[in-house]
């Protein structure tokens, strides 16, 4: 899945070029590029379908130059995940109806990408003898407000879905992390594309009739306009809300092999190299003074001099420059809201 914008990373993200396709945390590739290889070991190039906004085909194919341009499927407008997976399952179908799908975001970090293959590995191996829509938990470190969260029952390696919650509140995050039983939901799904197709039946009849409408439509010169009546049709919502907290299928594998969706700045500021005053900044022409637990974003051809801040967020990208306490970061969509009303969609 590799649509999205990545707006809580405004104004480094943006439409133009999202931070999927950007290097942000400065490890030579690009987070789609390590995507890629991090299924790679285990999945032929041909087997790989990326499911993007129409508008960042072109992109995909510059960052995956082992893709044909058929395994990219373009969305015309963003639908949230339950209408991309679909897409994604009904086209496979097509393809082959014996098909195990693995859904991952193209903009995540996996530290053990080893372990985490062993992971995928039990969750395609438990899908071959079960009915179960499989997802990835990951084992909290601290109370995380801005993630999902799965509760198992029971302790087994793989365990049935006790519940999910979404995005808690800091006080029932800290219960979260002391109770043991929650993880948090890390977006990544494992299950046989015809069991995922049956779901989307039972429980979001309207839209999986839209894309089922246009079956004999994917791979054919007719397919873009197909799926764009589909997509001007169907319903936004996540595949979370539409059909896994419903489903009575829902089963986890739970692991630790240092993921992270790097979603928010602060998330950012926890997997960079920090200074010895706790700055995550540029290593060259960057002059701070007094300054302390800041992050600090430039072009690279760019000097600065930042004194006297501390926890705070400062990014400049040449034409935005965007200054904010890391206490308020949660107002960026705000700042983005406002720079549109004014500037239109130059700056987002």
């Amino acid at each position: 899945m590799a649509g999205g914008v990545g707006a809580r990373f405004w104004p480094l993200s943006r439409q133009s070029c999202p931070k999927q396709f950007q290097d942000i945390l400065g490890t030579g590739k690009s987070f789609i590029r390590h995507a890629f290889e991090r299924f790679r070991p285990m999945i032929p190039a041909e087997n790989f379908l990326v499911v993007t906004n129409r508008r960042y085909r072109e992109l995909v194919l510059e960052h995956l130059p082992e893709l044909e341009p058929g395994q990219v499927l373009c969305e015309p407008i963003g639908r949230n995940t339950a209408p991309c997976i679909s897409y994604a399952a009904y086209s496979l179908l097509g393809r082959d109806p014996d098909a195990r799908m693995i859904v991952t975001p193209s903009d995540h970090l996996i530290l053990d990408e080893t372990a985490f293959r062993s992971v995928v590995g039990e969750c395609l191996a438990f899908i071959d003898t079960h009915d179960a829509l499989m997802t990835v938990g990951i084992r909290p470190s601290r109370p995380e407000t801005g993630y999902g969260y799965i509760q198992i029952s029971d302790d087994k390696v793989i365990s049935k879905v006790k519940s999910f919650t979404e995005k808690p509140g800091l006080e029932l995050a800290q219960t979260f992390l002391q109770c043991g039983e929650f993880f948090w939901n890390s977006g990544i799904f494992i299950w046989k594309a015809a069991d995922i197709v049956r779901a989307l039946e039972r429980y979001l009849p309207e839209n999986s009739s839209l894309f089922r409408g246009i079956l004999s439509a994917y791979g054919t010169p007719g397919e873009e306009a197909a799926v764009e009546r589909v997509f001007a049709e169907c319903r936004s919502i996540s595949i979370d809300y539409g059909v896994m907290e419903k489903a009575d299928n829902a089963y986890v594998r739970c692991g630790d092999f240092g993921w992270s969706d790097v979603g928010t700045w602060s998330s950012f500021y926890h997997h960079v190299r920090k200074d010895r005053y706790a700055n995550a900044k540029p290593d060259e022409r960057c002059y701070t003074y007094d300054t302390r637990s800041c992050i600090i974003s430039l072009p690279k051809e760019k000097a600065a001099v930042i004194s006297g801040l501390k926890d705070y967020i400062v990014v400049d990208t040449g034409d935005v420059l965007m200054i904010c306490p890391r206490a308020e970061e949660q107002h960026i969509r705000k700042f983005i809201d406002e720079v549109k009303y004014n500037e239109g969609e130059k700056f987002i």
